[in-house]
């Protein structure tokens, strides 16, 4: 099968790449409603490290993205069964203990190889999830959703204590759906956010308590915390939870720096605490992750975030897409129609 793969050749330039493909024994998606991730304009803007650049490139962006089946030479799948993709690509042997998004040999769409950006995309059938009773537009941000749901579920398997009041660090996508994820998954928490822009600080409404960066009151403090917010924020956002966390408490970093972040190490030994590193997910996350989405509260809780851009039907509405993503506070969420 012929397939028209987009691919980001370099920073702002586009081409179409054709590839034949065999489908027999996979499971053909087209592709219908994708998301633009942090990571996606990294590459976009070319504000990565040019080796780094260079080794990737040319290469298909986007991993967030949800399709409908039209074909499935596995027979696991009915034809126009909408699904997730699962973007990570597990190695063949499986290590007791490493979860396959942290395997060494496991690959990521869109980080080294092609992401969603094509016409077809065949897949084994342990990369699709499918759902029903999502809207499409929502269904695409699952990705995203899966990785907040990896990290808590490592955070609630490993923290010493009760988990208490926890705080989130960031106001963006991120701590967003991290905090929706909590109040599923661990209800009796207290959760407080803390973040710098009012405005979009008043979208948690859905939280406990929601506080400016320089506006903390006296006496506060949380039992563990989430940092959500990456860039050379992150270090700023780590010494306030080092600052503001109980003894023997758990700190979760989600937030991803280009460049090294210092780290108050005397204090985190003091008090004993816990840091543990997440980043993307597997196949169970995805499917906890559908299982949420089709509820609706927590579906329309998530649609408050999405901005949807028009259709994109060729590669100029491509580049609008990524330039209407810089200009939104939250997702940026389109339909692909080439």
């Amino acid at each position: 099968m012929l397939n028209y793969i987009y691919q980001l050749v370099s920073p702002g330039m586009f081409a179409v790449k054709y590839s034949d493909e065999d489908f027999s024994k996979k499971v053909v998606i087209r592709p219908r409603y994708m998301a633009v991730c942090h990571a996606d304009q990294r590459y976009y803007l070319g504000n990565r490290d040019a080796k780094i650049l260079h080794k990737k490139l040319p290469m298909a962006l986007i991993h967030e993205c949800c399709g409908e089946v039209v074909y499935d030479g596995t027979n696991t799948f009915p034809r126009g069964q909408k699904v997730v993709l699962i973007p990570n690509v597990a190695p063949q042997m499986n290590i007791e203990g490493i979860y396959e998004n942290y395997a060494r040999g496991s690959k990521f769409l869109s980080s080294g190889c092609d992401g969603f950006m094509r016409e077809f995309v065949c897949m084994s059938p342990d990369r699709v999830v499918p759902f029903e009773g999502v809207n499409m537009v929502v269904a695409a941000i699952c990705e995203f959703v899966s990785v907040a749901v990896h990290a808590i579920g490592r955070f609630m398997r490993h923290t010493e204590k009760k988990f208490g009041t926890i705080g989130v660090w960031g106001c963006g996508s991120l701590s967003y759906v991290v905090c929706c994820c909590l109040r599923r998954l661990i209800p009796d928490a207290k959760i407080c956010v803390v973040g710098k822009n009012r405005d979009k600080l008043s979208r948690f409404a859905f939280v406990h308590e929601s506080y400016t960066t320089d506006d903390l009151p006296d006496g506060f403090e949380v039992d563990h915390a989430f940092e959500c917010v990456g860039g050379e924020g992150s270090t700023y956002a780590i010494d306030d939870i080092i600052k503001y966390i109980t003894p023997q408490g758990t700190a979760i970093l989600m937030g991803v720096s280009e460049n090294k972040v210092p780290i108050n190490t005397r204090d985190i030994l003091e008090k004993g605490l816990i840091f543990m590193g997440s980043s993307r997910s597997g196949r169970e996350d995805f499917v906890k992750a559908v299982e949420f989405m089709e509820d609706y509260k927590f579906q329309q809780r998530l649609s408050n975030i999405i901005t949807v851009d028009n259709a994109v039907t060729n590669i100029e509405a491509i580049h609008r897409v990524f330039s209407t993503d810089l200009k939104t506070p939250f997702k940026t969420v389109f339909e692909w129609d080439v």
